[in-house]
């Protein structure tokens, strides 16, 4: 019977998550459809050019479905979505689906690189803050938080080529790869540095490693500052508990209480902060990308966006607005696997 409810119980979760998941979908593919029909710009002209003739232009109303009814229009719309069928771009003259699988490669590579500094970093910071709290360590910790959180990051970019790359010569420049290069790798899977590493490409593999540097520390530095807060806040909680009173009582080692029993107590929490902050520079890194001239979705959708190429606009929103949405659902799982008490 205990067995039987616990079914019952892993299933209803289940369901309420995965209904959760579809209206939240739904919800931004209503946002994204009200979005194209209610921006200033006709999206039959888009396709067939302000010069078109009459009859060319209604036979591509009528090929695009709009002079149907708008509920019929979302239906079409949603069908088509499901389907990865976004349209074709403007811009590029590509399919959006086939511009998109192009270039989220980079903004991954970028994303997640600056994840894992902001891993690294933020969270020995925080631990180092909670410990020490009042003191000198704990005041650079905050003072990063805030300047991280403050300081514009186009600026921080600017400032950065001027000083790394046009004064000292240490990292690379914008984009992705120096031109030499380009043609030393065949693309596999879009992440530049796995694809010269697999290819045994070395001197393109440290040229590519070079452009990254900069770009990703600005982007770390940001994660860096978000997590190093939010785990000395954790951090702070945990080590007022009776368990770390008790386990100091019984004369475990301080290194011990803290990252054996109140850091493994504060990773839950800290694991939707993290994917939060990952899900953030996935989808926030637009100005990053526009300084640096990265060739990654933020930097297409902006664009895009100029261009008036609403096809490719509202097919990286859906992209990126799904991708929210199943790093948050892996974080919801993370948690129920780590925590016992989330089950």
């Amino acid at each position: 019977m205990a067995t039987m409810t616990r079914f019952g119980r892993s299933t209803g979760a289940l369901a309420r998550e995965v209904m959760t998941i579809l209206v939240t979908i739904l919800g931004l593919l209503v946002v994204t459809f009200l979005i194209a029909r209610v921006m200033p710009v006709d999206p039959v002209l888009a396709v067939v050019g302000d010069n078109a003739r009459p009859d060319v232009y209604e036979k591509a109303r009528l090929d695009m479905g709009l002079d149907k009814p708008l509920v019929i229009q979302f239906w079409l719309y949603i069908s088509k979505v499901f389907q990865g069928d976004f349209g074709k771009s403007v811009l590029t003259s590509n399919l959006v689906i086939d511009d998109i699988r192009r270039v989220f490669p980079a903004t991954l590579e970028l994303a997640t690189l600056g994840t894992l500094i902001g891993i690294t970093l933020g969270i020995p910071l925080g631990v180092l803050a909670a410990t020490k709290q009042g003191r000198w360590p704990d005041h650079i910790a905050r003072f990063v938080g805030l300047f991280g959180y403050s300081i514009p990051i186009f600026w921080l970019g600017l400032m950065g080529l001027l000083l790394f790359y046009a004064k000292l010569g240490w990292v690379g420049g914008p984009g992705r790869i120096d031109v030499a290069y380009q043609d030393f790798v065949t693309p596999m899977t879009g992440i530049l540095l796995l694809d010269c590493a697999l290819q045994g490409e070395w001197d393109a593999f440290w040229n590519a490693a070079s452009h990254l540097v900069l770009p990703s520390s600005v982007l770390g530095l940001f994660s860096t500052a978000y997590i190093s807060r939010m785990t000395r806040s954790f951090m702070i909680t945990e080590l007022q508990q009776h368990y770390v009173i008790t386990a100091r009582v019984k004369g475990l080692s301080e290194m011990r209480v803290v990252w054996g029993h109140a850091l493994r107590n504060a990773i839950v929490p800290l694991l939707t902060v993290i994917a939060l902050s990952y899900a953030n520079l996935l989808e926030g890194s637009v100005l990053t990308e526009t300084v640096f001239a990265w060739p990654g979705l933020g930097r297409y959708i902006t664009n895009s966006l100029l261009q008036s190429d609403m096809n490719a606009v509202l097919g990286g929103t859906i992209v990126v607005g799904t991708v929210f949405v199943g790093i948050n659902l892996l974080s919801d799982v993370l948690a129920r696997t780590f925590d016992p008490r989330a089950r």
